[in-house]
């Protein structure tokens, strides 16, 4: 506990899920969880996509449009001289 602010006491814990149990209902608790899961799990993929799209979209960046982008050496020198 920081500074009289803790949370984690079966009294706390106890008091919470009454709350919820009456906002709720039994009935729903299931269903409201298990969504509230899959929006979590949602979250972490769309962090992780995002990082993955970064990187893809760097790579392409880099890489060129066509096969007539690419210039081999050879053209190289001929275009130089």
């Amino acid at each position: 506990m920081v500074l009289g602010v803790g949370f984690g006491g079966p009294w706390e814990w106890g008091v919470v899920l009454v709350i919820v149990l009456i906002f709720f209902g039994v009935g729903k608790l299931p269903k409201v969880l298990g969504q509230m899961g899959k929006g979590v799990k949602a979250f972490k993929d769309g962090m992780k996509d995002t990082d993955d799209e970064k990187l893809a979209r760097a790579i392409d960046a880099m890489a060129p449009e066509s096969e007539e982008d690419e210039v081999t050496v050879s053209e190289a020198e001929e275009l130089t001289a």
